[in-house]
């Protein structure tokens, strides 16, 4: 195995990785109601959500880690924007898992009514924090390693350009959510992250089983 194919296959193990906190949408679902804290239910879902969401902000580093060496090749100062904006988004990702947790203390602390706020505070902090770290910052990712893999041809173009369309496609749901003009919960906020999500899992599933077109880079 070359080193090319050995950097083409971890990164495409990372990629698929960053899928595993899809099950949070459906984990925290108790932590949004509004009198979680002072309910008995278990908050071990939530637990076992911020563990998947770790995995995920750890991964997202990795892949722009691991893909770097590569990519300088072709723009150095583009992947250097790439890991940058990896680490970025991983630390957005870390600051929400925390707001979470504290509620989950708040929770087994089996606090009052008037911590009944400072809960839903923290958990609206999150919601808020998830369009930054898990929208706005992927946008921009895919639309740099978009950009870069196109220009390099590693990968078919056709799989680039899912990228390079996907990131201004979720950087405008992202924005409209922001805006008020989307519910974050809403179908069409949901949709438009559609490009990304395929850009991503199709790019970890090529560079795993495929892996980089060789003699390709530095082509325009």
């Amino acid at each position: 195995m070359t080193p090319l194919r050995k950097t083409s296959l971890t990164a495409g193990i990372l990629y698929l990785l960053t899928f595993v906190s899809i099950p949070t949408f459906i984990l925290y679902g108790p932590i949004h109601e509004l009198d979680f804290i002072l309910g008995a239910d278990s908050d071990t879902n939530v637990i076992i959500g911020n563990i998947l969401e770790l995995v995920v902000a750890l991964a997202g580093i990795g892949t722009a880690v691991v893909l770097y060496p590569v990519l300088k090749k072709q723009n150095e100062a583009m992947s250097l924007a790439l890991v940058s904006a990896r680490i970025l988004e991983a630390a957005t990702i870390f600051a929400g898992v925390l707001f979470l947790l504290t509620v989950v203390t708040l929770h087994r602390s089996s606090v009052g009514t008037e911590a009944l706020t400072i809960s839903r505070t923290l958990v609206t902090m999150y919601d808020r924090m998830f369009l930054i770290g898990q929208s706005l910052m992927p946008a921009v990712d895919d639309m740099l390693l978009g950009l870069l893999l196109y220009h390099s041809r590693l990968v078919p173009r056709g799989l680039s350009i899912i990228g390079i369309i996907g990131g201004p496609v979720l950087l405008a749901g992202t924005f409209s959510v922001m805006f008020g003009l989307l519910d974050q919960r809403e179908p069409l906020a949901g949709l438009s992250a559609l490009f990304v999500a395929v850009f991503e899992f199709s790019l970890g599933i090529y560079l795993i089983t495929k892996g980089f077109k060789s003699g390709t880079l530095n082509k325009s």
